[in-house]
């Protein structure tokens, strides 16, 4: 029997690694705009994965009717879903955006009753509820009642709730893919057409006339982003996958959270405070509940919601 130990200490690398994530975005954009940090992030990502298919020998070109659905899901996945969330981090705490993020498995029980027919039982619309409320506190700082006054938090908080539902729907979609392709490979292609279509944004717009305005702290930060988020924390996330049971896997995802918490007060100075906490364990005692009776299809995919 093989130790577990090695698969879950990948696992743990991972999540600390996309709870700095957001962080590390907020970091590099007081040096340059959100589709340079994209773009230059996942140039290093796609070699990175590139590299490990290619050392795996996995890789084998799409079929056919395969080339536009990458390239629909690089789209979603790393072109919409990176704008948001880069867009947001602007204006909003990389502890909230972390939070937010959070809820990405509600959205993907919604999706499933919706769109699936998939049961939606009384367990399930209780976790649902209580994280919509821990949102609420989050966003609104425990001022539940600056909605009615028509403020709900930041444009970003928005922007990444936005990406949220967006993750869910990319990971909906994903799972076809899943069935007929190695993770890592499939990541690989997603991240190569997301690259792809993020360059139009990037070469229309600044271009490399940014590139020399990253500063140390920037290109530091970038770097982790590319090389550690979009590249070895995937593979070590997929490595944990093969080794452990969803359930086993999906436990650390609840960490990620709190180390964004933790990162962004000690790096940023953004303050803990007691709606943040509050309104963060009753997002994963929601998220928790939502997931309780049955695992995820395909965590893989599901579970990179930030990075």
């Amino acid at each position: 029997m093989k130790s577990k130990l090695f698969p879950m200490l990948e696992a743990i690398f991972t999540v600390i690694v996309w709870g700095a994530s957001f962080i590390a975005t907020k970091v590099a954009l007081k040096d340059v705009s959100p589709i340079t940090v994209v773009w230059v992030r996942f140039s290093m990502g796609v070699v990175i994965l590139g590299l490990v298919v290619a050392a795996r020998r996995q890789f084998a070109l799409p079929a056919k009717n395969e080339w536009l659905y990458f390239a629909l899901l690089g789209f979603l996945g790393i072109t919409f879903h990176q704008w948001l969330q880069s867009n947001a981090l602007k204006t909003s705490e990389a502890s909230t955006t972390a939070w937010i993020v959070a809820t990405t498995p509600v959205f993907m029980a919604l999706l499933g009753w919706i769109v699936l027919k998939e049961g939606l039982p009384w367990l399930k619309i209780g976790g649902i509820l209580l994280a919509a409320l821990g949102v609420l506190l989050v966003v609104t700082d425990g001022d539940l009642l600056s909605i009615a006054r028509g403020s709900f938090g930041a444009v970003g908080d928005i922007l990444v709730l936005i990406s949220s539902v967006n993750w869910a729907v990319f990971s909906v979609l994903s799972r076809r893919g899943l069935k007929s392709h190695p993770a890592t490979r499939m990541m690989f292609f997603v991240m190569t057409f997301g690259w792809l279509f993020s360059s139009v944004l990037f070469f229309s717009g600044p271009g490399f006339s940014e590139i020399p305005k990253l500063t140390t702290d920037g290109w530091l930060s970038i770097g982790f982003l590319g090389i550690f988020c979009s590249g070895l924390a995937y593979i070590a996330w997929y490595d944990a996958l093969q080794a452990l049971s969803t359930a086993q896997t999906g436990v650390f995802l609840y960490i990620e959270p709190l180390v964004a918490v933790v990162v962004a007060a000690i790096i940023l100075d953004e303050p803990i405070t007691w709606s943040s906490l509050l309104g963060g364990g009753i997002i994963l005692f929601g998220v928790w509940l939502v997931n309780r009776p049955e695992t995820s299809p395909a965590p893989a995919l599901e579970a990179t919601a930030n990075e």
